[in-house]
């Protein structure tokens, strides 16, 4: 059994970590919030005060928090991983951040003799609820095959995607498709309400032919019932999407698409959905529409 560290135990860390911890390994956790990391405090974990701290007392630490700088905080800051005396070994961030940030981690990381993976994945909260995420993965592949184990605890579906920002680019391609997915849904369900359809009767016949795909299937469900509770939140996916947009720019790639689901995003965050979770597109959609 591995001393692990975990920062960042909100809607997907604290289910994520618990896996790690329901397998026997003991963990030392951090998160800005305490009151979030309870469950696993109440089941054995150690609380640490810092990021520093959970570094000084872990073999490996694995990190998912909210924005590209709050990831630069947890690791370069003064009470930072990298910071540490004594740290740990291996580095594995799991938040979706910007694939330039994972690249100087790498090399940060290296200075202090650490190894360092970007692997950020997808599945929201059900996925890692359930340890069915696909993790994708960038670093040396010789120390993905060391944190391997540990992954495969979190879901069946893991990929080495090559160097440091790998996994990171990878994770762009997933949110582009994602932003494309998400529109079509809530549009779909938009019209059925409108044309007076049972709206997850049509999710159970459309949800199983050539339309299908797991957002109908599984976020679906939740505009039927009205639950906009985060699984994934809205300002997170906005920042996921600007990262893409950002990137694309700077390889000269036009995605009109993208540009056009972010603007009904930050319309929906205008609209104080900010906090709901990604399927709260639909509700923006129908203010737009005019609420029934």
């Amino acid at each position: 059994m591995a001393n692990i560290g975990w920062v960042g135990t909100g809607v997907m860390g604290a289910s994520m970590s618990g896996h790690l911890q329901k397998a026997g390994h003991n963990l030392s956790v951090f998160n800005r919030s305490r009151e979030k990391a309870e469950t696993l405090l109440s089941n054995g974990a150690k609380w640490c005060n810092s990021s520093a701290e959970v570094a000084k007392n872990s073999e490996i630490v694995f990190t998912i928090v909210g924005h590209p700088s709050d990831v630069r905080e947890v690791y370069l800051g003064e009470n930072g991983i990298l910071k540490a005396e004594a740290p740990c070994s291996i580095v594995v961030d799991m938040t979706t951040s910007q694939p330039s940030l994972a690249k100087t981690l790498f090399e940060e990381a290296a200075k202090k003799g650490i190894e360092s993976l970007d692997a950020p994945v997808s599945g929201g909260d059900v996925g890692a609820r359930d340890a069915n995420l696909a993790i994708m993965v960038g670093g040396k592949r010789e120390v993905f095959e060391k944190a391997l184990p540990l992954f495969k605890l979190m879901g069946p579906t893991i990929s080495f995607m090559g160097g440091p920002g790998s996994g990171q680019h990878t994770k762009v391609c997933n949110q582009v498709l994602v932003a494309g997915n998400m529109i079509g849904v809530c549009e779909s369900l938009l019209y059925a309400s409108k044309q007076g359809l049972d709206k997850q009767q049509v999710i159970d016949i459309i949800g199983k032919g050539a339309a299908s795909s797991w957002l109908i299937n599984n976020l679906g469900p939740r505009i039927v019932q009205g639950n906009y509770d985060p699984g994934f939140f809205v300002e997170h996916f906005i920042k996921d999407m600007g990262i893409a947009l950002q990137e694309s720019a700077a390889i000269g790639l036009s995605l009109p698409g993208l540009a056009l689901v972010r603007q009904l995003y930050i319309a929906a965050k205008a609209q104080g959905y900010g906090r709901s979770g990604t399927q709260a597109l639909f509700l923006a959609l129908q203010a737009l529409n005019g609420k029934e």
